[in-house]
């Protein structure tokens, strides 16, 4: 090996590695200290780099905290949009599909629980976050998602089985309702407790949505 091969810099493959631990360790403290309370001192320690490895990554917290919120917000949409696509793609039968639905998107899900920490501190701080990183977690996670369940929406409704006027708002009125009443964190409540809720929901949304013809007892 000659001098010169023992001084190559190291593959990116590390460099890729310390930018993954460092925003692993920023989405841990975020989600447990919130976007003000944090430090790059305690990301630094989370992450087990040094703070200069951090500021040799993102010019400051706030970069931090917006990469971090987009990256996190996209894996919690991906996983949304699949349930989603998973029981709205073909509907046989509307209120039993929908159910089925609200029961897969209110469970609890340990791989997005830092994510949706890391959401309630944004909201109980939103007016000391930097609204660019708002902007970017509502378009990349709960924007992208409603958009994707009110497009299923509108094709229920063009095949005559639901009246929608606004498909985005139609979204937005079952995810509400289908999780209407649920504690934010509800691992502890019975299948049968969760269950309940969705449905009442579904009937809900249905009883506004449900297209006349489709109703039983119509004529």
């Amino acid at each position: 090996m000659t001098s010169e091969d023992s001084t190559t810099p190291r593959p990116r493959r590390g460099l890729i590695g310390k930018r993954q631990a460092i925003l692993d360790g920023a989405l841990t403290v975020f989600a447990r200290d919130g976007y003000t309370r944090a430090s790059v001192d305690a990301i630094s320690a989370e992450a087990g780099v040094s703070t200069r490895t951090i500021y040799n990554h993102f010019t400051d917290k706030a970069e931090l905290f917006l990469v971090v919120i987009q990256e996190s917000a996209e894996q919690a949409a991906d996983i949304q949009i699949a349930i989603i696509n998973r029981h709205l793609r073909e509907v046989t039968d509307v209120e039993t599909d929908l159910i089925e639905f609200g029961r897969d998107w209110v469970a609890p899900r340990p791989d997005s629980a830092a994510h949706f920490s890391l959401v309630r501190q944004i909201n109980a701080e939103a007016g000391h976050i930097p609204q660019e990183a708002i902007d970017t977690w509502q378009e990349t996670g709960p924007r992208r998602v409603r958009r994707e369940l009110a497009g299923h929406l509108q094709q229920l409704a063009n095949q005559g089985v639901l009246r929608i006027d606004d498909p985005d708002r139609a979204a937005l009125h079952l995810l509400l309702l289908v999780s209407a009443g649920l504690p934010t964190s509800h691992t502890t409540l019975s299948a049968e407790k969760i269950t309940e809720t969705v449905t009442a929901g579904v009937h809900t949304f249905l009883y506004g949505h449900l297209h006349r013809s489709n109703t039983p007892g119509h004529e």
